[in-house]
């Protein structure tokens, strides 16, 4: 059933039939493979957007972070290691609880809230970078969800978005191999007509005040065994853009 706003009812259910969020080998595991070159990438866009000091162990002090669709805080932990204030949202209070309890444990505050999107910024809230990976395939109302991160991030502000595309090779990629032949995600994760092709994903922001600075590719390697960024973005890519 599909919900009013940007919550999907089915997508929350579907999510939090697999609480194991932290463990490298189990449904996220796919996640957890990517996670180093995507944050790489993350932490590179918003060092050059803040002109922040590269060498520093915590650049982004004094800087706020909203983290929209948390999960389980694979990114709003790092991001709260490198200075940020970090406020992770999740619609799902299954994740959200493992993310609290991941963090208590690890010693880190970040501010976890079970919300959406658009409910954080019906609330004033406004932040100087937001990130938004792997989320916006599995919201109900895309257009909801731009004009949310349109009125989250602050003018001058930096979104950072990744998805996959929608493509026959995402389609072979993405669902056929990773889901039904290598089980890397369970099935049934994705649904590939909800795949942002990336001049949807660009229209959809710059309609809400973005400037899209960068795009990127994410591709990976059978023979490294390892992810890469590069120029295909025919699959995975991400997005950096900056609130006008």
């Amino acid at each position: 059933m599909r919900e009013t706003g940007t919550a999907d009812r089915d997508e929350i259910e579907r999510f939090a039939a697999h609480p194991d969020w932290w463990e490298p080998g189990g449904s996220f595991r796919a996640l957890h493979r990517l996670n180093p070159v995507r944050l790489d990438f993350v932490r590179g866009e918003f060092l050059r957007h803040f002109g922040r000091d590269r060498r520093s162990l915590r650049p982004f002090d004094g800087l706020s972070l909203a983290d929209i669709g948390c999960g389980g805080g694979l990114a709003s932990e790092p991001m709260a290691r490198l200075g940020f204030r970090v406020t992770g949202v999740d619609a799902g209070a299954e994740g959200i609880a493992i993310a609290r309890d991941h963090a208590a444990a690890s010693g880190l505050a970040v501010d976890y809230r079970v919300a959406t999107a658009e409910h954080l910024a019906a609330e004033g809230a406004r932040f100087d970078a937001a990130l938004a990976l792997e989320i916006i395939e599995h919201v109900a109302d895309r257009e909801a969800f731009f004009a949310a991160l349109g009125a989250l991030v602050r003018p001058g502000g930096i979104l950072i978005g990744a998805t996959l595309n929608r493509t026959a090779r995402s389609f072979a990629l993405g669902i056929v191999a990773a889901e039904y032949v290598l089980g890397w995600v369970p099935r049934g994760t994705h649904e590939w007509s909800r795949f942002p092709r990336p001049s949807e994903f660009v229209l959809g922001l710059r309609r809400n005040g973005f400037r899209t600075v960068r795009l990127a590719g994410l591709s990976y390697s059978p023979l490294n065994d390892a992810w890469t960024v590069t120029d295909d973005l025919s699959v995975n890519y991400m997005l950096a853009a900056v609130r006008r």
